[in-house]
């Protein structure tokens, strides 16, 4: 018998549509369904893709950061430790310093920063080329320890090289890091360090630097990250700053500049930010005089 969709047709001898009132209402039926079940399956496919990401430390290769950049990042010093050759040690002409896990020194040290685990993602924007991904910059990261230390200059210290590193955009203009959550150390909101160069090639004078920023830590999680043992100093620290005081956030509270952070102390923290660099503008960043912040010295 002739039929539709697995359905006999009730006039098998006439057109499809003169197969009665019944046969109409049965096919339109068995449609809402498929479309309902479709539906259904789409929504869990979408709360599914939500819920792969939450609360992981380690972003996938196809997540991206939060934010969303609205202007260029703001350009600010480099602080007294860059380790870029402009105030002191070069770290960037060292073989094996374009490298994702950053947590241990390289080369001839071979110490290793111990803390809470926090990866950093940053995503270059071209902001001089309608914001398009910035693919081939050289990313160059530092922050301090879990001690408030800068290798290569801080006491006890300056024979390591680790929480340094660098990496080249994708295509997406992204970058990844593996390190350790910094310290809060005396008059400094918690932050990270960033130079950003056009490529590798680049990298082993300060002078082609085309952005200097700071990527700032949200308060929860660092109040999160300084109650674990080894960040016990980082509790009053952080308690006599805010990140409207700070002398480089304070301009705006950071509003450019604070990381999207998910994940939690047992698991290890994801720290995202857009940064948009802007070719055409005059870079303002630099190394400064020692002792003219960090630990020790006025904060920077």
């Amino acid at each position: 018998m002739p039929g539709y969709e697995g359905r006999p047709l009730p006039r098998p001898d006439e057109e499809l549509v003169d197969q009665g009132l019944g046969f109409d209402l049965g096919t339109m039926m068995g449609r809402r369904r498929m479309l309902r079940a479709l539906g259904l399956g789409i929504a869990s496919f979408g709360f599914a893709a939500c819920g792969s990401g939450g609360g992981s430390a380690t972003p996938s290769s196809s997540s991206t950061p939060a934010t969303t950049a609205t202007g260029e990042i703001p350009d600010e010093t480099a602080g007294p430790y860059p380790g870029d050759g402009s105030n002191g040690p070069n770290v960037l002409d060292d073989s094996g310093i374009v490298r994702a896990d950053i947590r241990s020194s390289f080369g001839d040290a071979s110490g290793t920063a111990q803390g809470v685990p926090m990866t950093l993602e940053l995503v270059i924007q071209d902001l001089a080329n309608g914001g398009v991904p910035f693919a081939g910059t050289a990313v160059y990261v530092w922050h301090c320890d879990r001690e408030g230390r800068y290798s290569m200059y801080s006491d006890g210290v300056t024979d390591q090289n680790y929480l340094r590193g660098v990496q080249i955009a994708d295509a997406a203009g992204r970058v990844r890091f593996t390190s350790i959550f910094p310290a809060c150390y005396d008059g400094r909101w918690p932050h990270i360090h960033f130079e950003v160069y056009p490529d590798q090639a680049s990298i082993t004078d300060a002078g082609n630097a085309i952005a200097t920023s700071q990527v700032a830590l949200p308060e929860d999680a660092c109040k999160a990250v300084y109650a674990q043992p080894g960040y016990e100093a980082s509790v009053q620290t952080l308690s006599r700053v805010s990140i409207t005081s700070d002398n480089v956030f304070g301009d705006d509270g950071g509003a450019s500049q604070l990381g999207t952070v998910t994940g939690d102390v047992t698991t290890g923290y994801a720290v995202s930010l857009v940064a948009a660099v802007d070719t055409t503008t005059t870079p303002t960043g630099g190394g400064q005089a020692p002792g003219s912040g960090g630990p020790g010295g006025p904060p920077r």
